[in-house]
């Protein structure tokens, strides 16, 4: 398309560069967020399965214990370490490459398609599981699904990160993980209503339901536009126009919709000016440019969001979402591990709409901060009860108790707050592929924590019981460490604010960062106060050759 087919009025206040947003728009923000559903379900339904006597049975080819058999008998009818090791984990060794490929696909066919087509390979990867009756069947279909909930949970952070408002992007993106929260809920749910079936209705409805969440987020996205930054980066200026007048429910004419848009523009031309783009190699290796000293540098910003997420998975949340029901099961006084596990659930779900409030009112810092505090405070104590009278019941409900307030630290801090802030620290050259590597970072160490643990925990392995809350305490005070050392704080700030807040800050100081400027100032305005033309032909010379 010709330059300069859209004027773009350039923004002279930093209270100007982002255009107000209607109640429809709020919506339309918030509806992405359904992704998370069927990531948690997916994620959740495996904890109760893997305990059902009727999957055992199936996965290990063995009648039922007859009647009157003694617990040594009984234990050939547990499911053994190296099988929930494998069932658990291979999804998550497909999530890591998916993600990884999400970052290109959404560079060159977009956000939407991208998490689209993942929807669609998700949903093959259901079919097959509900269709395995051995082993090899199930873990297949678990990998192919992997590959689709990778594309979804790298790629709807992003597209929520570029389309929400900065006053509420926190608040929108803590939503993601809010639904993930609804998904592991109806997901214990559905396992506690069927773990009594004799059939293998007991297991495969669990399976088979998630494809529903799938099909709600595909169709619901077909209605939605694509990300305007997206589209500024292939070069669309109009198209991206008209996305945000729809993203902001604004006439594409109106002054706010043109200095947003200038805005996006001239701060994706400061950036192909810092990060010179080139080959489809290349433009991965600029992930990779700069020094570890330099805070804003593309190498500190991807090792950022790939070691947040390594920190977000070293929390030990999944230990319970993943092996709590199996786990509480082996500790032998507990009558109904389903309905505890279904508990942490609920307390999960009820306490993650805080960070809605706190995410934006408090900060994305001092909640990571503070989160980890809480968690390994309670940690240790689950640990220091286990070990020394975890025989007892008053002391087990004691345990659960702390495991119930632990999850409340993670759910209103860390569990929103690292995909809060890895959607919002790189800059658009790089951002879909860092977003990527950061979201695969969760997924490898998701995969090597789901690898691990029935190892470290099983009876039939290292059968540490509750002594591995140490474990999971000792991380979260890394964690605590890592955030007050690294993490910056993004509150109130647009993408492009993020960027610049990031060459002039470090962390520990993040906070009292202020913009002053605009990027359309600092590019070029004209007399009459728009952008400069040569910048928005520039910008859609690069994007039309794909750069």
């Amino acid at each position: 398309m010709p330059g300069g087919a859209v004027t773009l009025v350039g923004a002279t206040r930093v209270d100007r560069v982002e255009a107000p947003v209607t109640i429809k728009a709020y919506f339309m923000c918030a509806f992405a967020a359904f992704g998370g559903i069927f990531f948690g379900y997916d994620s959740g339904y495996i904890n109760g399965v893997m305990a059902m006597n009727y999957f055992i049975r199936e996965f290990q080819g063995l009648p039922y214990p007859p009647a009157g058999a003694t617990e040594d008998e009984k234990k050939y009818f547990v499911l053994p370490s190296w099988k929930k090791s494998l069932i658990t984990s291979i999804l998550s060794a497909g999530t890591f490459f998916g993600a990884l490929i999400a970052g290109d696909l959404a560079d060159f066919i977009g956000r939407r398609l991208t998490i689209i087509g993942g929807c669609g390979i998700f949903i093959v990867g259901v079919i097959l599981q509900t269709a395995s009756a051995s082993l090899g069947l199930l873990v297949a279909g678990r990998l192919i699904a992997g590959f689709g909930v990778g594309f979804v949970s790298a790629i709807i952070i992003l597209y929520m990160s570029e389309i929400a408002p900065k006053k509420v992007r926190g608040a929108i993106v803590s939503g993601y993980q809010f639904c993930i929260t609804i998904g592991i809920l109806l997901a214990s749910c559905v396992d506690y209503g069927t773990q009594n079936r004799m059939d293998s209705g007991s297991y495969r409805i669990p399976i088979a339901i998630q494809m529903l969440w799938a099909i709600i987020l595909a169709i619901g996205l077909f209605f939605l536009p694509d990300s305007p930054r997206y589209y500024v980066k292939r070069g669309k200026i109009d198209l991206a126009a008209s996305v945000l007048a729809r993203v902001r429910g604004q006439p594409v004419d109106s002054e706010f919709i043109q200095q947003e848009l200038a805005e996006i523009v001239a701060n994706h031309e400061y950036e192909l000016q810092i990060i010179p783009q080139g080959s489809y190699f290349n433009s991965w290796k600029q992930c990779f440019t700069g020094g570890l000293s330099t805070p804003s540098s593309n190498l500190r910003r991807t090792i950022l969001g790939a070691s947040l997420q390594m920190m977000q998975q070293w929390t030990g949340i999944n230990f319970i979402f993943y092996f709590g029901t199996t786990f509480f099961k082996d500790l032998g006084t507990i009558s109904n591990p389903f309905l505890i596990s279904l508990i942490t659930t609920l307390v999960n779900v009820c306490s993650t709409p805080i960070s809605f409030w706190a995410i934006e009112r408090v900060g994305r810092r001092p909640l990571l901060i503070w989160g980890a505090v809480g968690m390994f405070v309670c940690e240790f104590i689950v640990a220091i009860i286990g070990v020394t009278d975890g025989g007892n019941k008053e002391a087990i409900k004691a345990m659960i108790s702390f495991i119930c307030i632990y999850i409340f630290f993670f759910a209103t801090t860390w569990g929103p707050g690292a995909w809060v802030v890895i959607g919002e620290i790189f800059p658009l050259p790089i951002r879909s592929r860092g977003v990527g590597i950061a979201t695969a970072s969760n997924w490898l160490w998701n995969c090597i924590i789901a690898v691990i643990t029935p190892y470290m925990v099983g009876t039939d392995r290292g059968n540490l019981g509750a002594r591995v809350f140490f474990i999971w305490g000792s991380l979260c005070v890394l964690c605590w460490i890592y955030a007050y050392l690294l993490i910056p704080e993004t509150k109130g700030l647009t993408l492009e604010q993020v960027d610049r807040m990031m060459e002039e800050t470090t962390p520990r100081t993040s906070a009292k960062w202020v913009p002053t400027t605009t990027f359309a100032q600092e590019m070029g305005l004209t007399d009459k106060g728009t952008l400069d033309p040569a910048i928005v032909e520039d910008v859609e010379r690069k994007g039309s050759v794909g750069v």
